[in-house]
């Protein structure tokens, strides 16, 4: 348990815990949660807190209740200085999200959350970073599928290179091999939000672009085209599978190199890492491959232009809406990740878990990260400020997640 939340009067505040994901994170805590530890639940309304609550098993039915609104600084500031950790499902984040990481790092209270927004993060780092460092507190961004599989299955790599005397990592392929699971309305709402964003503000077009605009150390890193997103099916020279790019890459390809870049460049300098979803072999993979490409195309264009806007508005889910429970159980994803290192050896983390990635499976991410910050603060980096998973909580995080299901296996491949 973290030094300031045992003088505190909580050790882990849960906000949003309304929300369809909160209320997912809510079951989760209440289950894996360890006996003692002082959970609450946030929120705007009493009322349907107390709904969430009365649903909860065990302990969680007796958890207390905290009011706030991300509207009202008071509130905010109450419940931060209340809580050794806060959890924030509250999002958009860029609508909703930077007065809450304000309150935890002027009060030192860690935070986590699950936003997958570049320009977010990049104005919590701008505007709080160093807030947070004086403070103690660890504002953790990306704490869900977004990027959790992406910034630990790289580390998982990094630690296994330096074992074997491998090298720095080098050229790095994360490929979604399989996936089931229904659209996020909160992902959506995320990406509408950038959108608008990039059209009305130039700057924000420029930082969302650039493949290292949440690094600490922007001047030392190379040029923007070095990794620029592309949209372009290409073809693993391994297997012969057509790969097409994955939609939530150009978030988490930037989440793990300021996890590199925090370090001071411990992966390597020379590490190069794109993220892909696999399309297959053959004539059919091709297509399947070329399909995906063009859907992400279609999606960010008819999102950008008003008239197909309104149209894809009325199909796609809302924030707060996502899947029934059974589809929820019957999602699941398989996730391999490759590296060739500074020496010519490769090797390969398999990451997979079962569960709807962007519920079921992101309520265990999240429910994890907040039990890791609440509870193993002597395990984990000493650090402070606008983190990642990957820095703040590195491989206990990991083995967290084994022991909750989840898959993280590396192995080196033969030459």
């Amino acid at each position: 348990m973290s030094a300031t939340g045992s003088a505190r009067e909580y050790d882990l505040v849960l906000f949003g815990a309304s929300s369809f994901v909160g209320k997912l994170t809510a079951e989760y805590l209440a289950g894996a949660a360890p006996e003692g530890l002082r959970v609450a639940l946030a929120g705007r309304s009493k009322a349907k807190l107390e709904d969430v609550r009365a649903g909860l098993p065990g302990p969680g039915g007796d958890w207390p209740i905290v009011v706030a609104d991300s509207s009202d600084e008071e509130s905010l500031k109450a419940m931060a200085e209340s809580t050794g950790v806060v959890v924030t499902t509250v999002g958009p984040y860029a609508q909703y999200g930077l007065p809450v990481v304000a309150a935890c790092a002027r009060a030192g209270t860690d935070y986590a959350d699950l936003t997958g927004e570049t320009l977010f993060m990049k104005k919590s780092i701008d505007g709080y970073d160093e807030t947070a460092r004086k403070s103690g507190a660890r504002i953790v961004h990306t704490c869900g599928f977004d990027s959790i599989p992406s910034d630990l299955g790289v580390l998982a790599l990094h630690e296994a290179a330096v074992a074997a005397d491998a090298g720095d990592l080098g050229e790095t392929d994360f490929v979604v091999e399989a996936m089931k699971g229904g659209a996020s309305g909160g992902t959506i709402a995320s990406i509408k939000g950038q959108i608008d964003e990039g059209k009305a503000d130039r700057n924000a077009r420029r930082i969302a672009a650039d493949p290292y605009a949440l690094s600490p150390k922007r001047d030392s890193e190379p040029s923007a085209k070095s990794e620029r997103d592309s949209i372009r099916v290409s073809r693993d020279p391994d297997t012969g599978e057509f790969l097409a790019p994955f939609l939530m890459g150009a978030v988490n390809t930037r989440v793990v190199r300021r996890s590199n870049a925090l370090q001071d460049w411990a992966y390597g300098s020379s590490l190069r890492y794109r993220e892909l979803m696999k399309g297959g072999g053959g004539p059919v993979g091709a297509v399947k491959a070329g399909a995906i490409s063009g859907g992400l195309v279609g999606l960010a264009g008819g999102l950008s232009f008003a008239p197909t806007r309104m149209v894809l508005d009325r199909v796609l889910p809302d924030p707060g809406e996502g899947p029934d429970e059974e589809s929820r159980e019957k999602g699941f994803f398989k996730i391999r990740i490759t590296t060739t290192t500074a020496s010519g050896r490769k090797f390969r983390c398999r990451i997979q878990a079962s569960g709807d990635p962007g519920y079921k499976a992101t309520a265990v991410m999240l429910g994890e990260s907040g039990l890791c910050l609440a509870q193993d603060r002597e395990m984990t980096p000493r650090v402070a400020g606008v983190l990642t998973p990957a820095t703040a909580m590195g491989s206990v995080l990991t083995e967290r997640l084994k022991a909750a299901g989840h898959t993280y296996e590396v192995s080196e491949l033969s030459s």
